[in-house]
């Protein structure tokens, strides 16, 4: 088991992780997507007591009746998603992680509710950094 340790843009929160990893998966529901700013937002889930916040406090959000996302109120970075239906479990949003490579996706979730043109979006030209001037 190794640790993991991450935090937000601006690094007023900081969190590290010692625990089994669950699944990563990348989620394309209209809440995440909203919340994040961002056609699909990668989550890797591990058990609660497996996360520990080390720097700052996270502004919760109740995003719904059930669900509390948990995100930095200075650079707004989201962190953390807690849904009651799934009791003990919390979610990290991986971009986050120190070393996002570290941990690859393993699945994509919530498809019924994902943009049309991502099903295509590996199919678009790439740019090791910006595309062209005209």
């Amino acid at each position: 088991m190794s640790t993991i340790t991450g935090g937000c843009h601006c690094g007023a929160i900081r969190y590290q992780i010692e625990g089994e990893l669950i699944v990563h998966a990348l989620c394309h529901c209209r809440d995440c997507r909203l919340h994040a700013g961002a056609p699909v937002v990668g989550w890797t889930m591990y058990a609660e007591d497996a996360v520990k916040v080390t720097k700052g406090e996270p502004k919760v959000y109740r995003s719904s009746e059930h669900v509390r996302r948990q995100f930095c109120a200075d650079c707004g970075t989201g962190l953390f998603y807690a849904n009651a239906s799934m009791p003990g479990i919390i979610d990290v949003q991986s971009a986050t992680n120190d070393d996002p490579d570290a941990i690859p996706a393993t699945m994509q979730i919530q498809v019924a509710e994902r943009l049309r043109w991502m099903e295509h979006a590996h199919e678009l030209p790439t740019f090791d950094r910006f595309p062209p001037q005209p």
